[in-house]
């Protein structure tokens, strides 16, 4: 009997040593995997529908933030792309939720809004004034962060006077602010119908995959910096 208990405590301390063993590979892979991913830069894509991939069929995938990350992993560039689109958000939206995504390290910051805006015929001044302060908290929290500004642009019936007082506050916003800039998001995408989806609004997976090489083109340029 005494041989048996033996036998079964010497079987119970093994069994504990080997499961410490285990728990501490576990951990040692887990401290491994959260060095490796520590080590990624992020890059927050922040905006409305548009950034947010509204309509496609699987916006995890086609999306424009998710079509860059896609390239970013080709060129193995250590880059981690944060989808923080939120469709109908408007400027003065973005300006109230900005400084909640900003409790994550930022290092490349992507801003896309405006369209909202001007689809509603807001005041202009407003629009830039919102802008203006989304960029001075991305500014302030993260001194060091390279900041991207991408343009929109709102149909010619808004009359020409609106029209042209929109586009021009994005250009001026980043030069202000010495901002990477895209003159219109949606180049080459707006206004052809098999681009769009029936709101003749949102691209389609075809129009996103063209509104990613849009801001392809010079967020790759910050990213050699």
């Amino acid at each position: 009997m005494n041989k048996l208990v033996t036998l079964f405590l010497a079987l119970f301390i093994l069994s504990g040593c080997s499961n410490k063993q285990n728990n501490a590979g576990s951990n040692d892979k887990k401290e491994d995997g959260s060095s490796q991913a520590a080590e990624l830069k992020n890059i927050l894509f922040f905006g409305n529908s548009l950034t947010a991939g509204y309509g496609l069929e699987d916006p995890s995938t086609q999306s424009f933030p998710s079509l860059i990350q896609n390239k970013i992993d080709s060129l193995k560039l250590p880059y981690r792309c944060i989808n923080a689109g939120s469709s109908g958000e408007t400027t003065a939206g973005g300006k109230s939720r900005i400084g909640w995504l900003l409790k994550t390290h930022i290092d490349v910051f992507v801003l896309e809004l405006g369209a909202n805006d001007g689809l509603r015929g807001l005041p202009v001044a407003q629009t830039s004034a919102n802008l203006q302060a989304i960029v001075d908290s991305v500014k302030t929290k993260y001194p060091q962060a390279r900041l991207v500004l991408l343009g929109m642009e709102v149909p010619p019936n808004m009359g020409d006077a609106y029209t042209t007082s929109f586009r021009k506050i994005f250009r001026e916003i980043a030069e202000k602010n010495h901002m990477s800039f895209v003159p219109f998001l949606l180049a080459n995408v707006a206004g052809i119908p098999r681009l769009n989806q029936k709101d003749g609004i949102h691209p389609t997976a075809e129009g996103a995959a063209i509104v990613a090489e849009n801001v392809w083109e010079e967020l790759r340029k910050v990213l050699s910096k």
